[in-house]
């Protein structure tokens, strides 16, 4: 066989590759086309507000509930709710992740978590009254089955795209995420807004509005259900302990790769800002600055149109800037913007839209970059295992911001003080970031290191 036929057919494989690659990606990107809306209807617009006042109802004359014999006061419920949801994600993801790089079976275990979230999710059409319980269970349900499916759902990142491909895969995933995310809200908007003369209430409203996010989660997870592939696994990859004793193995590892450690402690920091933010501004909007639902899925709306562009945008920074620094100038933003919220007039929509549009600008990139700039400090054939911590870290591991959240109402009785304390982890989590080496990091993890990151 010529050279000239050898390397024709080489050509030809190497398109038929890329070929499967990017098939893989489309599919890829719509499991965030899939589960953001959950994220964006249920956590972010409608559950917190919902949920506070189902509890309120239920309260007792000083405005407390009892879950389980505890005072809790109503509107701390819905941000401790959150909390419990994480800390179940913790004990769950790192052994989904440990199962998923033991087998190779990705997508059975990516299936069950998605569907048992979207299934939680549809669940809430029957929140109604005082079943403040109920809203809780299914709240640590949904998002505690949206951190596993997520974890599984970024170990793929690796495995799909190039080291030189993946800011932009990230941040296109990110992309359609808000795109669907503002798609649905603008469907939701109109069912609130015209409640009245689709003949139902406008507590039914927000029901429908928080069941459709799971409906819509469990449709669209066909897709990529579809078109990822699962990877065989080595022999001497599948033994391992299982349960426990394989965490506490893949913590140790963890430790033989300090510098991705130390990335994760300062992802861990202000992603959990970031995260806190997300679940709790409308319970800020509604409560503290007196804010109708409408103007909050207006807010909200803008918040994911101006992510997409946001993401994209931030993606083109980092090829010139690299990723490490476009973060560190999102943090700064993310300060900036957290620190002018405690001073917003209440009654007040218009100072609330331009800074949801700061938080927009931002928000996007902000994670997708994270999401790839980890990629690089994974070992190779621990994927699955290593992006379960990473989840634990972004909508897993953010549960001390609504703790803190919730404390500060607690305390103090006052919103505005609850949102001022979260400035400290995106002030803590930059200091922490900026002394992360990062080409030495991707380099220790024994992957090639790009010309800029």
């Amino acid at each position: 066989m010529s050279s000239d036929t050898v390397r024709a057919a080489e050509a030809v494989e190497e398109a038929a590759e890329a070929a499967e690659r990017k098939r893989e990606q489309r599919g890829w990107y719509f499991y965030d086309w899939a589960c953001s809306v959950y994220s964006t209807s249920v956590l972010t617009v409608f559950l917190g507000p919902y949920l506070t006042e189902v509890a309120k109802s239920a309260a007792d004359p000083g405005g407390y509930v009892h879950p389980l014999g505890i005072p809790v006061r109503a509107g701390s419920f819905f941000a401790y709710s959150v909390s419990a949801s994480v800390i179940l994600s913790i004990l769950v993801m790192p052994l989904a992740g440990a199962a998923a790089d033991r087998t190779g079976r990705k997508k059975p275990l990516l299936a069950t978590a998605a569907y048992l979230g979207a299934a939680a999710t549809a669940g809430m059409f029957f929140l109604d009254g005082d079943r403040y319980l109920l809203g809780g269970l299914l709240l640590i349900v949904a998002n505690a089955s949206l951190a596993v499916s997520m974890a599984l759902y970024n170990s793929y990142l690796p495995q799909i795209a190039p080291p030189e491909e993946r800011d932009a895969v990230s941040s296109r995933g990110w992309a359609f995420g808000y795109a669907a995310g503002a798609l649905v809200l603008i469907a939701n908007l109109v069912l609130f807004t015209a409640h009245d003369s689709f003949g139902v209430s406008e507590a039914t409203a927000v029901r429908i509005c928080l069941a459709s996010a799971g409906v819509w989660w469990g449709a669209f997870t066909l897709v990529p259900l579809r078109r990822l592939r699962d990877r065989a696994v080595a022999p001497s990859d599948r033994g391992g302990s299982q349960g426990w004793r394989q965490l506490a193995a893949t913590v140790r590892d963890m430790r033989r790769h300090p510098y991705t450690l130390a990335f994760l402690l300062a992802y861990l920091v202000y992603n959990d800002g970031v995260q806190t933010v997300i679940s709790q501004a409308s319970v800020y909007g509604s409560e503290e600055l007196r804010l109708g639902q409408s103007t909050l899925i207006v807010a909200v709306l803008l918040v994911q149109l101006l992510a997409v562009a946001g993401a994209l945008g931030m993606g083109r920074l980092a090829r010139r800037y690299g990723a490490k620094r476009t973060i560190l100038g999102s943090l700064i933003a993310w300060t900036v913007t957290i620190g002018a919220g405690y001073f917003l007039p209440a009654g007040a929509p218009a100072w609330f839209f331009v800074l949801a549009a700061g938080i927009g600008l931002v928000l996007g990139g902000t994670q997708a970059l994270s999401r790839s700039l980890f990629s690089h400090l994974v070992p190779p054939g621990k994927e699955a295992e290593y992006f379960s911590a990473y989840e634990i870290s972004d909508r897993g591991m953010a549960w001390v911001g609504p703790l803190v959240f919730g404390l500060t109402y607690q305390l103090t009785g006052s919103y505005r003080d609850a949102i001022i304390s979260l400035v400290v982890f995106f002030v803590l989590g930059f200091g922490l970031l900026a002394r992360v080496p990062v080409r030495r990091a991707v380099s220790d993890a024994g992957n090639p290191v790009p010309d800029r990151i």
